[in-house]
């Protein structure tokens, strides 16, 4: 039976990545109490980058935003990994997103809002959160962006 979640998910035409490996010797999240902090997570489905950084001249911004939202798929394949199903989430509470563009890019937050209105998309007002988007040099694999969250679980 599909979680009412994942059925959103499907609507939009979207679906989890089949895994999200880790590039480093973390752990893809950690829950705390009631909170699942999650990892950062890049542009790359199943361990292959997608969208490669940093921005340029005539960059394409639903580019940026597709690579966000990829970065959100790869987190929410963690949380079902991790709590065995996205309807776990009650609230998504922080994401930060970072970009990787040249000083004065100031479009960071748009590439973002990628991520953002997935999250909003497949949890409504519960979707909506706190978020920090900075610009840096360079993000590991040469990845346009990286997202990471926090969520409250019911």
């Amino acid at each position: 039976m599909t979680c009412p979640v994942e059925a959103r998910l499907h609507a939009l035409g979207l679906a989890l990545p089949p895994s999200a490996p880790s590039r480093a010797l973390f752990l893809p999240g950690k829950i705390t109490g009631n909170l699942l902090f999650l990892s950062g997570q890049i542009c790359e489905w199943e361990g292959v980058p997608q969208y490669f950084g940093p921005v340029g001249d005539g960059f394409d911004l639903a580019k940026g935003q597709a690579a966000a939202r990829m970065c959100a798929l790869n987190l929410l394949f963690c949380i079902k990994q991790l709590t065995g199903a996205l309807d776990s989430v009650a609230e998504v509470v922080r994401l930060g997103g970072f970009v990787a563009a040249p000083p004065g890019y100031g479009d960071g937050p748009l590439i973002v809002n990628g991520a953002s209105q997935l999250f909003i998309d497949l949890y409504g007002n519960a979707g909506r959160h706190v978020r920090t988007a900075v610009n840096v040099a360079s993000l590991p694999a040469n990845a346009l962006v990286e997202i990471d969250a926090v969520v409250e679980l019911r």
